[in-house]
């Protein structure tokens, strides 16, 4: 394997890692640097590698997180173990939603939905949705300020926006932190949250990807999983870090219009250009 293929690896675990976490849909970015530069692997395998980088960013969360998220860690009292596990809970509940949902659909939403037309317009709709929420959350206070304070109730209503999530382009992170703040989550604990979310779904989610199209690697192609995991795990660590520290003094609406400038440029590369 090449210099240039490294780097092009590189460049994947880059983009997933800083954009897996943040609201402006990793799809749509992959969907445009996959157009702009091409692993020289058979198309089967790259489905994999997709799956496979977003590991890297699922266990910059655990990373970064293993304190809250473990359990059965000796420095936690009686009660703190127990809300721990009530957390998991949580968690487990709001999965369910986009359990039910997703698994019957992933095929055809692999087939007819994963187009740039729609990635683009689903960009693009979300972003005046997060400037839309945070120009009305000007001055609100949010009810929801620690992450113990999320219901059961809750967490499922947050799993059933996690739903709008299979729709590509829209986001995952997107999604559940939209729903979490209107249901009266503070930006903190909205992409908490969401973070904690996407360990059980995304692990399911490449699992079911990687069982679907096998094992079978060669050993440049395990090495290219793992090396653009790796770079994926080391960027997401970053990128976590600094969203937890922007939204501690700023509001979402960056993102948003962000990716309503991504959606109109995918929206231009791929519709008027041709490509």
């Amino acid at each position: 394997m090449g210099f240039i293929e490294i780097l092009k690896v590189i460049v994947f675990g880059i983009v997933e890692g800083f954009t897996e976490w943040l609201p402006i849909s990793s799809t749509g970015h992959l969907i445009l640097v996959e157009n702009l530069i091409h692993l020289n692997q058979p198309e089967d395998f790259w489905n994999v590698f997709k799956v496979v980088i977003q590991l890297g960013a699922i266990l910059a969360v655990v990373l970064l997180y293993w304190d809250k998220l473990w359990p059965f860690s000796p420095k936690k009292t009686a009660a703190q173990k127990q809300g721990t596990w009530v957390l998991w809970f949580k968690i487990i509940i709001a999965c369910i939603p986009a359990a039910v949902v997703g698994l019957p659909l992933d095929d055809i939403i692999d087939a007819h939905l994963s187009t740039p037309t729609v990635i683009a317009a689903t960009l693009i709709i979300y972003g005046i949705f997060f400037i839309v929420l945070e120009t009305a959350n000007k001055q609100k206070s949010f009810p929801i300020n620690k992450i113990s304070r999320v219901s059961y109730k809750t967490a499922a209503l947050i799993g059933v926006f996690q739903c709008l999530s299979l729709i590509p382009g829209t986001s995952r992170s997107g999604a559940t932190i939209l729903g979490a703040m209107l249901l009266g989550c503070s930006r903190a604990v909205a992409a908490e949250f969401s973070f904690f979310l996407g360990i059980p779904v995304m692990f399911g989610a490449s699992l079911l990807k990687i069982v679907k199209h096998g094992f079978a690697f060669t050993g440049a192609q395990v090495f290219i999983l793992l090396f653009g995991m790796a770079v994926a795990f080391l960027v997401a660590v970053l990128t976590i870090s600094f969203l937890m520290k922007y939204i501690r003094k700023h509001d979402f609406k960056l993102f948003g219009y962000y990716r309503i400038v991504l959606g109109i440029i995918v929206l231009i590369w791929f519709t008027l250009l041709g490509h």
